[in-house]
């Protein structure tokens, strides 16, 4: 039996999920982190959230979530999860809860189910062979996992996967290159520092011209409140940038991104901005840092040079309704 959400159900989706889902690497959840991520999130949608029954017993939970403010919010609704008890987990039952998420966003007007990095939910997982460290956002379905070859079948496109990255930052030793970069680079009029409101402008027009509203939350944020953020300017006027600079309470450094603008790359701004970030977290007792980015995006050979590996892949996924 499908219902939609039952809050006297909470125990037992806690329980599925620290079954079933851990063993694909997600963090396991209390009732604290349930609220957190699910019930108390300001997308968090009742009516989008449901529970497959068995013999009153839930061996089912999926959840989605939808947002005109969201990035693609005014087409899109967003597959946060699918998660099937072991021996249930069938294409019959996987198919049971997509339908029912797919026909609540068409109910509320969307032309297509996503499953990607812009989803407000955050599930956090575990980083392989480390002692739990936890990268804060699954950037996709995982490769590996049962969801995505079914998905696959029930016509969802892979639109490109992200590959998790980690590196612990006891293994991160400034390159001897950095140093040359930088004389290079300041011979040019750049500098890389941290940003100083007193010395240096432009980071809102920065942010408009990468166009990513993530960027514009997490780094905008960041530098009106004052937060740590390590920039390339060039003149006084902020033209790339990569952070915030924040050791979270488990020990992980937050990384929103790195970037730099069209007019000023091929002077090498991207790496020594990333080295840079790193040797600021190591200041200030961050042990390690995961990131995700695009199997295809350049900056993955800046991430490989500083040491980071690939640990999981996601992918990135779409259905449009016809």
């Amino acid at each position: 039996m499908l219902i939609t959400w039952d809050a006297s159900y909470q125990q037992a989706v806690i329980a599925l999920w620290n079954d079933a889902a851990v063993k694909d690497g997600y963090k396991e959840l209390t009732e604290q982190s349930f609220d957190e991520i699910f019930a108390g999130n300001p997308y968090w949608d009742k009516e989008n959230t449901f529970l497959l029954l068995e013999n009153d017993v839930v061996i089912g939970f999926a959840c989605g979530c939808t947002g005109d403010d969201l990035p693609l919010g005014d087409a899109a609704g967003y597959i946060t999860c699918i998660v099937l008890a072991s021996g249930y987990d069938t294409d019959d039952n996987y198919l049971i809860l997509l339908t029912a998420l797919e026909d609540r966003f068409k109910q509320l007007g969307k032309g297509q189910a996503d499953v990607l990095f812009f989803n407000p939910m955050l599930l956090p997982w575990y980083i392989p062979n480390t002692p739990k460290h936890e990268h804060n956002n699954a950037p996709g379905v995982l490769v590996e996992s049962k969801l995505y070859t079914f998905l696959l079948g029930a016509g969802y496109l892979e639109r490109a996967q992200q590959c998790a990255m980690y590196l612990h930052l006891s293994a991160f030793t400034m390159p001897g290159e950095y140093r040359v970069k930088e004389a290079k680079a300041g011979a040019e009029g750049y500098t890389i520092e941290r940003f100083d409101p007193g010395k240096h402008v432009g980071v809102e027009d920065m942010l408009e011209g990468f166009g990513n509203p993530l960027w514009q939350k997490e780094i905008g944020g960041a530098t009106a409140r004052g937060i740590p953020v390590v920039i390339a300017a060039h003149g006084g006027k902020v033209i790339g940038f990569a952070g915030p600079v924040i050791r979270q309470a488990n020990g992980r450094g937050y990384f929103a991104g790195i970037g730099v603008l069209p007019d000023h790359e091929g002077h090498g701004l991207g790496s020594l901005l990333f080295y840079k970030l790193c040797e600021a977290f190591k200041e200030i007792g961050t042990e390690y840092m995961s990131l995700f980015t695009g199997m295809s995006n350049p900056a993955i050979r800046i991430y490989e040079r500083a040491g980071f590996q690939t640990v999981k892949h996601f992918a990135v996924m779409r259905r449009e309704f016809a």
